[in-house]
């Protein structure tokens, strides 16, 4: 909502605050840039990290050997998620001249991300990658080129 104040109105007084009281309601340091909503973008797992709406990361992590597929949540200020806020992630990557390979990812035993195999990605600046999941059952998908993340 926008709140318009007029010019002609005068300005609001507040009393004058004792230095002392104000210095002690100050926090023992400032925050860190993680601690601040979408002030954290970097990569936690080496690879590409995306927002859904306001409150959700997710890191994808693409190995172009195939061998291990990742994906990990995280809330607004990059402060860890479980595996288990999100439901049916899947990773589809399109190859050229080559049928889409649908991998179905699964919560890794420590609970903190999803797992995937696959072929390995001969042709990574050709590739896409799909990613797909769902938050409190709303579907949600992204194509990402798959070289973008090296």
């Amino acid at each position: 909502a926008v709140v318009a104040l007029s010019c002609r109105q005068p300005a609001a007084t507040t009393p004058a605050r004792d230095p002392v009281k104000a210095a002690a309601d100050l926090p023992a340091s400032p925050p860190t840039v993680s601690a601040v909503p979408h002030g954290d973008h970097n990569p936690h797992h080496g690879d590409i990290v995306m927002m859904k709406g306001d409150n959700l990361h997710y890191e994808v992590v693409l190995d172009p050997s195939g061998r291990e597929y990742r994906v990990y949540f995280t809330d607004a200020v990059r402060e860890e998620l479980p595996a288990s806020v999100a439901a049916d992630v899947v990773l589809t990557l399109s190859r050229p001249s080559a049928p889409d390979e649908r991998i179905a990812m699964q919560i890794d035993d420590a609970g903190e991300s999803w797992v995937g195999r696959g072929r390995p990605v001969d042709d990574p600046a050709s590739t896409t990658a799909r990613v797909a999941f769902a938050i409190r059952h709303e579907p949600y998908w992204i194509d990402l080129p798959f070289s973008s993340q090296r």
